[in-house]
C-alpha cells in the first residue's frame, strides 16, 4: 500500500507532537520531516516531495503564507492543511486564497486532523473508522485563544500556553487563584515540565507584550470598565482571574 508522506511545520514542539502521535496512528501515513522554521520546512518540502503539508502561520525565516506562496511557485504536489491558533475570518480567507485545502483552528482534537488528513487522501476504506467531529460549540480552550488573540498576544511564545492553562485551572478551581505562587505556577509547571519561576517570568512576559502592544483598551473592555492604564498594567493573577471570571460568567 502506497504510503502518505507528512510534512508538519508548526510554531511550537507541543503542537508537533501532538500531530505526530496523530499520524503515527493512521495506516498507510509517514511523518516524512518537521520543523519550526519556514526555510528549512521548504527544504523539507523539497526533499521529501510530501503528500501533505500540516503548517502553521507563524514560524521562523518564512511564515505560513510564504510557505504557501513558494508551494505554488515551485509546483509542489503538496496539499496544505493549515493549523493556527488564528480564528479571524480575513485570516482564515486568506489562508484559503493562498492555497490551503483545509483550516483547523488551535487548540485542535486529532480525531479531525486524522479524519482531514483520510478524507483528502482518498483512502476511503480507513476513512470508514472515523467520524467526523461538527464543532458545535467553543471549547474553553477556543474562547481563552481567541480572547488572548484579541488582546495581542502571540501563540508563538510559551506565556501563551501558561497563561491558558491557568485561565483553566482557575475556571475548575477559582480559589487556586488566591494562592498563585504556591499552587498554580508549580502545577503548570509541573503539566509543561518547567519551574514555578519560568512559568511566572513568562506569563509576565505575555502580559507586557499585550500591554506593549497597546491593547489595554481591550483589556479594559473585557472588564467593562476603564480600569487599566498603560502605566497601570495587571498583574499576572490579575489577568488570569479576570480571563477566568469571563469564562464562567459564559457558562464555561
Amino acid at each position: 500500500m502506497a504510503v502518505n508522506k507528512v510534512v508538519i511545520l508548526q510554531d511550537n514542539e507541543q503542537s508537533i507532537e501532538s500531530l505526530k502521535s496523530a499520524i503515527c496512528e493512521l495506516e498507510g501515513f509517514e511523518v516524512s520531516g518537521v520543523s519550526l522554521d519556514g526555510e528549512k520546512g521548504l527544504e523539507l518540502i523539497e526533499s521529501a516531495n510530501p503528500d501533505f503539508v500540516i503548517l502553521g502561520l507563524i514560524l521562523r525565516s518564512v511564515d505560513g503564507f510564504g510557505v504557501m506562496e513558494k508551494i505554488r511557485e515551485k509546483g509542489f504536489k503538496a496539499k496544505v492543511i493549515v493549523v493556527s491558533a488564528f480564528t479571524s475570518e480575513g485570516v482564515i480567507s486568506r489562508a484559503l486564497s493562498s492555497g490551503a485545502v483545509y483550516y483547523i483552528a488551535k487548540p485542535f482534537k486529532s480525531e479531525i486532523v486524522k479524519t482531514r488528513l483520510v478524507e483528502l487522501s482518498g483512502k476511503e476504506e480507513i476513512k470508514e473508522n472515523y467520524t467526523v467531529i461538527e464543532k458545535k460549540k467553543s471549547s474553553l480552550d477556543e474562547k481563552i485563544s481567541k480572547i488572548f488573540i484579541a488582546v495581542g498576544i502571540p501563540p508563538h511564545i510559551k506565556g501563551y500556553y501558561y497563561l491558558r492553562e491557568g485561565v483553566k485551572m482557575a475556571v475548575e478551581n477559582p480559589e487556586i487563584i488566591n494562592n498563585i505562587t504556591k499552587q498554580l505556577y508549580p502545577k503548570i509547571g509541573e503539566r509543561f515540565n518547567t519551574t514555578a519561576s519560568k512559568v511566572e517570568r513568562a506569563i509576565r512576559h505575555a502580559i507586557e507584550v499585550a500591554c506593549n502592544r497597546g491593547r489595554i483598551d481591550v483589556i479594559n473592555s473585557l472588564l467593562g470598565i476603564r480600569a487599566y492604564s498603560s502605566s497601570d498594567k495587571p498583574t499576572n493573577g490579575e489577568f488570569i482571574a479576570l480571563i477566568a471570571d469571563k469564562m464562567l460568567l459564559e457558562g464555561a
